[in-house]
């Protein structure tokens, strides 16, 4: 009489109470022996494009999930020799368009197999420190949305690791690099502005070690030279929202007076600024003062705000600079790209835009108000 060969639902079982019997993980070894394949076949099931019939795909995956099986990734990446992983490092400074650019990042590299290591700097003069915990963790590749020295590029290549830096450049160095175009960003923001009659820019600027902030500012510099403007009065921020008051004060204080326009580095500066010339300081705004940000985070769409302001193609932006990092891991390519991305002006209620009318013995009188020093308590 022929014994009937178990359904591989009673193997599973069986197998499964040895595994708990012997207190220890189930491993690819047990799937291959459940679903009567070999070890090799339940990896490359498994394995992302890799050949393997419908059948014994499907007695896999069904024998795999009987047993409450999950690929090992240390055991897996032993064999492949690459981690799936990616380091991220970034500053934590209150900048609220950091969440948005990590949960991009995250979403694009997890549609390549890839998982997010996340470094945050307190500024971006820390990354000598965290590079040396990054090279512990056998990361694939690594993106820096921070300042990076020539010999940080030079020890990526010594290193042979796959790098890409985000909204940052290099200008010495040939780097992969993805980045809004700050430059310009800066110019057409004076460009607008100057063209709605706009005269006096200040500026609150960003912290000293980013490059960013400095390209901003240079940007809108250059134009208001060209443009025969005065050239702006600058004073530090720090990205958050006190400088924005700051900043607004210091403005004030060294220029005799209210601006007509006040240009932050940052949209929650700009925001810190609205409130402090409007609920302190009494400012009209945009009438009085105009303000504009940087970066269109979300709270800078509020009512409350309506932020004129510029934003960066975040997602497009992270697309790119996943991808970029993937295809140089694959491939070990030495071709270096620079990928640059355009800001989308955004109106807003904050700044004046339209040419101001004929001045009048009324609205004459009213515009030699607004340039009248503001008492700061």
């Amino acid at each position: 009489m022929t014994k009937t060969k178990p359904t591989i639902q009673v193997c599973a079982t069986e197998h499964k109470a040895n595994i708990a019997r012997e207190a220890r993980r189930v491993t690819s070894y047990d799937v291959a022996i459940v679903a009567g394949v070999s070890q090799s076949a339940v990896s490359r099931c498994f394995k992302p494009g890799a050949s393997v019939s419908k059948s014994t795909h499907a007695r896999v995956m069904k024998a795999a999930a009987l047993l409450d099986y999950i690929p090992n990734a240390a055991a897996r990446s032993l064999i492949t020799r690459r981690s799936n992983m990616v380091a991220v490092l970034i500053t934590n400074k209150s900048n609220l368009y950091y969440p948005e650019l990590l949960a991009e990042l995250s979403q694009q590299l997890s549609t390549l197999g890839k998982r997010v290591l996340l470094f945050p700097l307190a500024r971006e003069a820390d990354v000598d420190r965290v590079l040396n915990d990054v090279w512990q963790f056998q990361v694939d590749g690594v993106i820096v949305a921070a300042r990076m020295s020539d010999e940080h590029v030079a020890e990526f290549e010594r290193r042979g690791m796959p790098l890409v830096l985000f909204n940052r450049t290099l200008r010495n160095q040939s780097v992969n690099t993805v980045t809004c175009d700050h430059l310009e960003a800066g110019r057409t923001l004076v460009s607008r502005l100057a063209a709605a009659g706009h005269r006096r820019f200040g500026i609150i600027g960003g912290t000293t070690d980013t490059t960013v902030a400095g390209e901003r500012r240079r940007g809108a510099c250059e134009r208001l030279a060209e443009l025969g403007l005065p050239p702006p009065v600058i004073v530090p921020g720090e990205y958050d929202y006190d400088s924005g008051a700051t900043g607004l004060k210091a403005l004030i204080e060294e220029m005799g007076g209210v601006p007509d326009v006040i240009l932050c580095g940052s949209d929650v500066m700009a925001i810190g600024c609205l409130d402090c010339a409007r609920h302190e300081l009494g400012i009209d705004v945009p009438g009085q003062l105009s303000v504009a940000g940087f970066d269109a985070v979300e709270p800078s769409n509020w009512l409350s705000y309506n932020l004129t302001t510029l934003r960066q193609p975040m997602p497009k932006m992270a697309a790119a600079a996943a991808n970029l990092l993937c295809a140089v891991i694959d491939s070990r390519e030495t071709l270096v790209e620079r990928r640059l991305f355009s800001a989308q002006f955004i109106d807003g209620a904050t700044a004046r835009l339209h040419p101001k009318p004929p001045a009048t013995a009324t609205n004459t009188a009213s515009a030699i108000g607004t340039r009248a020093p503001v008492a700061i308590m």
